[in-house]
């Protein structure tokens, strides 16, 4: 072997063991900051969402101001968001006050058999199972400190995350065309023209996924109060804003949102609870596999079929996280897939051509022959 052989496979062997080293660094970085990593992602998501409103209103409003029209949107989202927490917190404080107003008659009744927390302690024989057990729950009750501490610790940093996904989703709209238009002007005016056509379609998609997301969480609220109202459940509207609200976290949301709905169900009757379990069964099975594929399918322009393949694969590979990416990553592979082939094989004319100026079948027809 010469030795420009050996240093080409001396250069060859080091390149390789850079990029391992490389992917090794990577994937611990990765994991180091998959917390904030997921935040980014997030407020990428409210980014996209929001930026056709903030163009919308700059190009409307007279002020015209990028900055204006970005805070004015993020407002009017805060206030939004904010009249959906106090629509749901102010009847749970409100009933809240007044279970603790009334708990001692409720625990009077209760011990009486009386009134619907006092029929299931009689019906399942609660106060003998309590009483039989209650050194077992003293000793569990002692245990409790460190879990109140990792859940408050968890709060702080829920609170700490929504506010940097927020401040971080309103920086990314406000410089959102500042960074387009540094990033474009890397490349030629085709290729930029490409990528912006892209970054259009795939900006469409994420769009297109969050609706399709809120129709069905829409959707999943209503028929929920639907069937607590038609059962008699007390504060049925509060409940079925509950699950409309958990139906949008993927992969457990409906599944967190049918549990307090059942619970409140049976606390009212056991009918009541029964039908309420029937109807998530049922409706988690046409969520799933009827209302998911087909809404997602005219929101991402996606198949059904890719759809539900997405969603199984994202959910195995990355949890919840994967489930809320599985669709809109999979519309942006197809947008970029499509392109990719209409740019390496042609894409088809919309009318056959003939001659070298390339003239429609169309015109050429009507176009007078030349006399010999």
């Amino acid at each position: 072997m010469s030795s420009e052989d050996t240093r080409f496979v001396a250069r060859r062997t080091l390149v390789v063991i850079g990029l391992v080293v490389a992917t090794v660094l990577l994937y611990f970085l990765v994991r180091a900051t998959s917390q904030v990593l997921t935040w980014i992602v997030i407020a990428v998501f409210f980014a996209v969402a929001l930026n056709p409103a903030v163009s919308w209103v700059q190009r409307r409003a007279a002020f015209g101001k990028r900055w204006l029209a970005t805070l004015l949107v993020f407002l009017v989202a805060f206030v939004l968001i904010g009249g959906l927490i106090t629509l749901f917190v102010v009847p749970l404080v409100r009933e809240g006050t007044q279970v603790v107003a009334d708990f001692p008659k409720i625990v009077e009744d209760a011990r009486a058999g009386r009134g619907p927390v006092g029929g299931l302690i009689e019906r399942f024989n609660l106060l003998e199972y309590a009483q039989n057990n209650a050194d077992r729950f003293r000793e569990y009750a002692g245990r409790l400190g460190a879990p109140t501490l990792a859940v408050l610790r968890g709060a702080a940093t829920s609170v700490a995350g929504i506010v940097t996904i927020f401040v971080l989703a309103y920086l990314m709209v406000l410089e959102a065309p500042k960074v387009v238009t540094g990033f474009r002007a890397l490349f030629d005016e085709r290729r930029a023209e490409r990528i912006r056509r892209v970054g259009h379609d795939c900006a469409k998609t994420i769009t297109g996924y969050i609706t399709g997301n809120l129709l069905i969480s829409i959707i999943c609220g209503t028929l929920t109060y639907v069937v607590l109202a038609v059962m008699g459940v007390p504060y049925a509207g509060l409940i079925a804003l509950f699950v409309g609200l958990a139906d949008l976290i993927p992969l457990v949301g409906a599944t967190l949102g049918a549990i307090v709905a059942t619970l409140a169900a049976f606390v009212d009757s056991t009918t009541a609870g029964i039908v309420v379990i029937i109807f998530f069964v049922l409706y988690q099975q046409l969520e799933n596999h009827l209302l998911q594929p087909l809404i997602f399918a005219r929101t991402v322009k996606v198949n059904p079929l890719t759809v539900l393949i997405a969603i199984l694969i994202a959910v195995e590979l990355a949890g919840i996280l994967g489930a809320l990416l599985a669709i809109p990553v999979a519309g942006i592979i197809q947008i970029i897939a499509r392109d990719i082939w209409d740019t390496r094989r042609g894409r088809f004319k919309s009318e056959p051509t003939v001659g070298e100026d390339e003239i429609p079948v169309g015109a050429a027809r009507q176009k007078p022959q030349p006399t010999m």
